[in-house]
């Protein structure tokens, strides 16, 4: 027998930069660091999470999303949106930065309320201007984190050749007022009171592809245009579609109190789970209702014509038998 030597490999330890590994991977040290010092540990909770009447499932309601009634506490799974930066006209005013703010705060807080334990949120927004520049994503990373969510990280949408980046150059080809145009977004997820949730004997429908593609911190993929949607600032599709996989589990719900031109709701629906959307515009909300339907029934159109295909598999070829021509005398 020859002489083999059995190596055990040493586990990884989180640094102050972090590291590649996850072999076996430590992260107390870092965690009980001084930097840490001042955050509250995460204490077991109680797992609560409630039914939501079915004939209030799958619906848009036409209103301010400040109230949801509609919903139980302890019973939405997931929340993904894309709040409106222009909200002259949703909510007829011109809102400054502070009262702004203040409208989101109100429509997390109650979001809060009606996330299960463990539920998440994720919110898609663009910083604004230039002069001076307006680091939204971090005013409401502090909003949420007040409110009591916890910060899982943030996703870099990077929209590439389709972002139409603006040619407000500042001073042009000198270094006396060039200006960044940007061609990214931002996705801040959150969860509420712990970072975990139980499975339950509920289904996973992310392929093994994408959860290793779409756990990287930027995605890739174009943004689409208002004209083909209807809605001045809609966002893709493929944006809550991601989302879904990674956070939900089949039949789980989502919400989104913006719901615009109902991107979230129809991705839910086409990736098996639950919807509910508020908009305060009538039209939006019309929109929203009237693309669902659209996709509803062509769906049903589509799974009769799949039906009707596989009951005619294996029958003979319907032919009528020819019979003899009787010439009359």
């Amino acid at each position: 027998m020859s002489d083999i030597k059995k190596y055990n490999r040493s586990g990884t330890k989180t640094s102050s930069f972090g590291t590649p590994g996850r072999i076996n991977h430590d992260s107390s040290e870092f965690y009980n660091s001084k930097l840490y010092a001042d955050k509250k540990p995460i204490d077991k909770v109680k797992i609560i999470e409630k039914t939501i009447p079915s004939k209030k499932l799958n619906k848009i309601y036409c209103k301010s999303s400040e109230t949801m009634d509609e919903i139980p506490d302890y019973s939405v799974h997931l929340m993904v949106t894309s709040p409106p930066y222009n909200v002259k006209k949703e909510y007829d005013d011109d809102l400054s930065l502070r009262e702004y703010r203040f409208l989101l705060k109100t429509v997390f807080r109650e979001t809060y309320k009606k996330l299960v334990t463990g539920g998440r949120a994720c919110i898609n927004l663009a910083n604004l201007g230039r002069k001076p520049y307006i680091p939204l994503h971090s005013y409401i990373i502090e909003d949420m984190i007040d409110i009591g969510f916890l910060m899982r990280g943030e996703i870099i949408w990077n929209k590439a050749s389709s972002a139409s980046p603006s040619t407000a150059w500042g001073s042009w080809l000198s270094a006396g007022n060039p200006v960044l145009r940007d061609i990214h977004e931002y996705i801040l997820v959150f969860s509420k009171e712990s970072y975990s949730r139980k499975r339950q004997l509920k289904e996973n429908t992310i392929a093994k592809e994408d959860f290793l593609e779409w756990t990287k911190s930027v995605w890739t993929f174009p943004a689409v245009s208002a004209k083909s949607i209807g809605h001045p600032a809609p966002f893709p599709e493929e944006l809550p579609h991601r989302l879904i996989q990674l956070y939900t589990f089949k039949e789980d719900i989502v919400l989104d109190p913006f719901c615009g031109s109902g991107n979230a709701c129809l991705a839910a629906l086409k990736d098996g789970r639950n919807y509910i959307g508020y908009d305060i515009e009538q039209e939006y909300a019309r929109l929203s209702k009237l693309r669902i339907k659209k996709y509803t029934e062509q769906k049903l159109l589509s799974d009769d014509t799949k039906k009707l295909t596989i009951s005619n598999k294996g029958k003979p070829p319907n032919r009528k038998k020819k019979g003899r021509k009787v010439l009359k005398t």
